[in-house]
């Protein structure tokens, strides 16, 4: 009768222990953030998609930097918050915020109406442009000329969309990819005859890669386009520190600074 006691209470105590266990990491997962047990400051979770250099990308050692990164980790010691990263595919990576398993999205996201029906955006902090890539020999002029041309995009960016008014947006002749860098790839090899992407991306390309023999064509129908820090729909609270943080970067010049160090000192 002991021995049966014995197990019983093991048995207990092994099943309250998963159960704890169990509920710790649910926790965590529907927060979409971690904060310590013993009242440690919270961790937001950002999402971006480290394939977009020079804003994110990974190293060799596979850590995540850019541009971007360096902004946000600015921006989050102004305003006293802490952020973890986590490389997140862009097709999906607004889903993750709506959905609650990223808090804060940064990624060379355009600010438009469409996303605000989803997300509350941070002021901007990086004016772009679309820009087309083609090779040395293409005779494109134009953001016209691309109408009978093989186009690669990257799904569901602006470039993506931009393409789509001049092509159709079932057209086959338009090519999607899960990143821009893929894209350029594809232009490389042949397999498309150009690409439409923002012009910090494109620039950085063709300058790191001149062995492509690419060039960039710019066209005055391109309207001008703001990144912003997104959080979710109704987030206030994070939202001001942000845009707190961001205003501190700018004030301070630890902006220009981040700026300089991937696209040289504003003219």
């Amino acid at each position: 009768m002991s021995i049966n006691r014995r197990a019983f209470a093991l048995a207990v105590v092994v099943a309250s222990g998963l159960l704890l266990s169990a509920c710790g990491k649910k926790e965590e997962s529907a927060a979409g953030r971690s904060a310590g047990a013993d009242g440690a400051q919270t961790v937001y979770v950002v999402g971006t998609d480290a394939a977009y250099a020079p804003f994110e990308f990974e190293t060799d050692t596979r850590q995540i930097a850019g541009f971007d990164i360096d902004v946000m980790k600015a921006v989050a010691d102004k305003a006293g918050i802490s952020v973890r990263f986590v490389n997140t595919p862009f097709e999906g990576i607004f889903n993750s915020l709506v959905q609650g398993d990223r808090d804060i999205l940064i990624s060379a996201i355009t600010i438009t109406d469409e996303r605000r029906k989803q997300m509350d955006f941070s002021s901007p902090y990086f004016e772009a442009s679309q820009l087309i890539a083609v090779p040395l020999n293409s005779t494109v002029q134009k953001f016209d000329d691309l109408k009978s041309l093989k186009v690669g995009v990257q799904t569901a960016t602006t470039g993506d969309e931009v393409v789509q008014k001049l092509m159709g947006k079932n057209n086959p002749s338009v090519k999607r990819f899960e990143g821009t860098p893929l894209a350029m790839k594809e232009l490389e090899a042949g397999g498309v005859d150009a690409v439409v992407a923002d012009n910090g991306v494109v620039v950085n390309f063709v300058a790191n890669n001149p062995d492509a023999k690419l060039r960039t064509v710019s066209d005055s129908s391109f309207p001008k386009e703001y990144y912003g820090i997104a959080v979710r729909k109704g987030d206030a609270e994070l939202l001001g520190k942000i845009n707190k943080g961001i205003e501190a970067i700018k004030a301070d010049g630890t902006y220009d600074a981040i700026f300089a160090r991937y696209f040289g000192k504003k003219s």
